[in-house]
This record gives C-alpha cells, sequence and structure tokens, in this order.
C-alpha cells in the first residue's frame, strides 16, 4: 500500500500563472498472487484534491476516484525459442513504463496515472536480445467534466476502440560496445465518440535509441529519435478536413560520473520538438503517453513544457550522498521550433510570428529524503521561469516575468 500526500503552490498551467494551493491526496493498494508461472494482480487508484478554492484549475490530472487502474492475468513460459528464451504474457487492465517512457508510461508522479486495457508480450531472447509488444486501449479518466471531477465522483473509467495503441520496442544489450541499441515503433488509432469530438489521431510514430548507462569514472550518453507521420483532423469540428502530418522528436544526453561519497554526474542535454508551420501538413509532435516528470520538469504536475513545439539546451548537475537522499538541478535555455505555433503545451501563441522564438531561462530542482528507510520519504520540487520575449510579447501571454513553482509531497508505503 502507498499514500501520497501532496501540497502543491504556485502552479504553472497551461502558461498561465496562478496562486494556487490545494492538497492531493493519492492512495494505492496494490496486491499480486503467484503461484508458478502463474499470477494474477489487481491495484485500486484513488486520487483526490482538497483546499482549491472555485477558482483552481482541477482536472483529470489531480482527481480520478476509486479506479481499479490495474486487474490482469499473467504467466511466462520458458524455452518458447530455445534455451535461454522466455515468453511473459499478459492480460487484462495493466499500467505500462516501456522504452525510454517518452511515448509510453504510467507518469506516476502527475497524481493520477495512465491505464491501459489489453495485451501484453514480453520476449526474452539470446544474445540480450528483448521485446515487448502491445494491443491496448488506453483508459480514458471519468468522469471527465468540470462538476463531476470537482465533486470527486466515482465513475469507472473508459476503454473502447474509439482509441487504440498498438505497437513494440525490440532492443539488444552491448549492440555497439557496452551501449544498447532500441527501435520502437507505435501506431495511435483515435475516432469521435458521442459527445466527445476529438481530433481524430491516426498516427505512426517510430523511432530509435541508443545508450549507455552510468558508470563512476565514465562517460555515459543516450540518444534517442522519433519521426511521426499519418494524418488529424484540422479541428474538432464534425467533416473537418483531415492534414497529414509529418513531426519529429530528438532527445541527446552526455554526462560523466564523478567518483567520491556523493556520486556527482554532469551532463549536457538537448531536446526538440517539432511544432506546427504554416504549410498544409500537421507539423506538431504528440508525445502519446510519455511521462512529463523526468527530461523537462521536476514534477508530473507542472505542464507548461512537453515535447512539442520546443527547443532546449540545458545543463544538469546530480548527486546521491548517500542511501536516504538524492538531488538534482537543470539549467535550461528555451526556444519554439516553430514561432507561428502555440509554445509546447502552455496555449500561448503569435500567430504572426512576430513576438520571435525565445521562451525565456528555467531552472528546476528536486530534493528527496528518506525520513524512515523503505517506508516514508519526502520530496520537495521547485522551479523557476524567466520569461523571454515571446512568453511576453505574445498576444495571449498572461502578465509578469516570472513563473514559480513549488511543491511538497510525502509518500509512506506499507
Amino acid at each position: 500500500m502507498r499514500l501520497r500526500v501532496e501540497e502543491i503552490e504556485g502552479q504553472a498551467r497551461a502558461g498561465f500563472d496562478r496562486k494556487d494551493s490545494l492538497f492531493n491526496i493519492r492512495t494505492q493498494l496494490m496486491a499480486e498472487y503467484r503461484s508458478g508461472a502463474f499470477r494474477a494482480g489487481a491495484e485500486l487508484f484513488d486520487s483526490r484534491a482538497y483546499g482549491a478554492d472555485a477558482g483552481t484549475p482541477i482536472s483529470t490530472n489531480e482527481i480520478n476516484a476509486m479506479e481499479l487502474v490495474q486487474a490482469y492475468v499473467a504467466g511466462d513460459i520458458d524455452e518458447p525459442l530455445g534455451k535461454g528464451s522466455k515468453l511473459g504474457l499478459m492480460a487484462g487492465r495493466f499500467m505500462l513504463n516501456l522504452g525510454s517512457r517518452r511515448l509510453v508510461a504510467a507518469d506516476d508522479y502527475r497524481n493520477t496515472t495512465n491505464g491501459y486495457t489489453g495485451l501484453r508480450a514480453d520476449l526474452t531472447a539470446p544474445r540480450g536480445v528483448k521485446a515487448v509488444f502491445i494491443y491496448t486501449l488506453p483508459q480514458q479518466r471519468r468522469p471527465d467534466d468540470a462538476e463531476g471531477v470537482r465533486n470527486k465522483r466515482v465513475r469507472f473509467d473508459h476503454e473502447g476502440f474509439d482509441l487504440v495503441l498498438w505497437g513494440g520496442i525490440v532492443s539488444k544489450a552491448k549492440a555497439i560496445g557496452p551501449a544498447m541499441a532500441e527501435l520502437t515503433y507505435f501506431h495511435l488509432g483515435e475516432r469521435d465518440e458521442p459527445g466527445r469530438p476529438t481530433r481524430d489521431r491516426s498516427l505512426d510514430t517510430f523511432g530509435g535509441r541508443i545508450i549507455s548507462e552510468p558508470e563512476t569514472g565514465r562517460f555515459d550518453y543516450e540518444v534517442e529519435a522519433f519521426y511521426q507521420t499519418g494524418s488529424v483532423s484540422a479541428s474538432l469540428a464534425p467533416g473537418a478536413a483531415r492534414q497529414s502530418v509529418a513531426a519529429s522528436f530528438l532527445h541527446v544526453d552526455a554526462g560523466y560520473s564523478f567518483s567520491g561519497p556523493w556520486k556527482p554526474r554532469l551532463s549536457l542535454e538537448f531536446d526538440r520538438a517539432s511544432g506546427d508551420g504554416r504549410g498544409e501538413r500537421q507539423g506538431r509532435f504528440d508525445t502519446l503517453f510519455g511521462m512529463r516528470r523526468a527530461d523537462l520538469a521536476p514534477a508530473g504536475l507542472y505542464n507548461a513544457l512537453a515535447r512539442t513545439n520546443i527547443v532546449t539546451p540545458g545543463i544538469r548537475l546530480e548527486a546521491t550522498p548517500d542511501k536516504r537522499w538524492d538531488w538534482f538541478v537543470t539549467y535550461r535555455a528555451l526556444w519554439l521550433a516553430s514561432r507561428t505555433d502555440a509554445f509546447s503545451s502552455t496555449g500561448v501563441r503569435d500567430a504572426s510570428g512576430r513576438s520571435g522564438s525565445f521562451a525565456g531561462h528555467q531552472v528546476e530542482g528536486r530534493v528527496r529524503y528518506w525520513i524512515v528507510p523503505s517506508r516514508l520519504r519526502f520530496e520537495f520540487d521547485g522551479l523557476l521561469l524567466a520569461k523571454g520575449r515571446f512568453l511576453r510579447d505574445a498576444p495571449n501571454a498572461t502578465a509578469g516575468k516570472w513563473t514559480r513553482y513549488t511543491s511538497f509531497n510525502l509518500t509512506a508505503s506499507f
């Protein structure tokens, strides 16, 4: 069982600066039964917010009351492809964290999580080859209306063939020296359902990753790139014209881990996700169900930055002084990949492009400490965004030169 209590202040949501404060209490109850190669599991997830005034923007990112996010059966088959091979099969409701988690993740630190219903197969083959394949119906949180969310109504999340995600990842250890190589493909199919119009996305995302894991006294690196194609509707309106998609994403990370009791690691990072231009094609990269926490923000609730229409180089310092606590601090500069599209996920836009492409400077950090080892952990997340010309001058930009975000949370495990 896990219980997490979090207080969030000064949140940045959709590019608007607010001085909101609320408490979020999230409870997770997980159980799994194992008998030989067979196992069955379930997880109950309850996330609710308290203390928010009528103007505080609360959504399904914070609230999902009494939801059975996992209920599955699974089993393993030994040596289906000969000695050293293994096949794992799973069916039902489950959470997913695949590859780098930039396309498919549970996104655990957003207070609510992504769940998936369907089939999963994991294959381990000789010579370091692994593969995972999925066919799923991503769970769509309900209720999703403002009144139902604010009143914390309990309603079973929706899954159906109006939203389908399938594909897989194949990887090989020590493919290039000590580095692992990975190939990725996912298809997302979406269509309207009564009363809920969508962009009718039909997206194919291809990618690859090479990663050399950090080791003390050595350089490490990660390079991951995706190309996205397919089609989307130009708007939510019924009968809207279809647009072809041509979008891309790149992440590069190179670091060095120093010896010493604090185990410091210094790294340089670069992320670029394409935005929509003025042509007939849709150029805005869609991160599908990728994690928020990690690359661009210290916490999942901070959603001003996402993997779309952004160019950001950065430098990061992290350390683990001992088994009880760890910390990191990151500086990054922010630009738009396309100056006529909305900046990242803020919604701030200048269709004329006259506000330029520089969005600002961001400093972020996180400290975690085990108050009771393996049982109770404290976490602080903080962020300061100094707005650049674009975030000050765009027609729908909010007033002020700064965005501040802080959050405190306790996680108890029983």
